[in-house]
């Protein structure tokens, strides 16, 4: 993260992110509730519904990196 860190605040990427600032809270927000909401239900759901939660996710990690990676080509 911090060499990401370092390599954007060269260039002009963290202005986008001032113009968007509210989209920028409500995302850190949710992936903050997000978070604490899953770390609760660790103690509650079984391992088994767990991992059919998970699945999704990684379809949609797939999916992204496949995206990203046609969009170098």
């Amino acid at each position: 993260m911090l060499i990401a860190f370092t390599r954007y605040s060269r260039d002009s990427t963290f202005g986008v992110l001032r113009e968007n600032i509210r989209f920028v809270l409500l995302m850190g927000a949710g992936s903050i509730a997000g978070a604490f909401l899953v770390g609760a239900a660790l103690t509650v759901v079984a391992g088994p519904a767990l991992i059919g939660a998970l699945v999704p996710i990684l379809i949609l990690l797939v999916s992204a990196a496949k995206v990203w990676r046609h969009a170098d080509d």
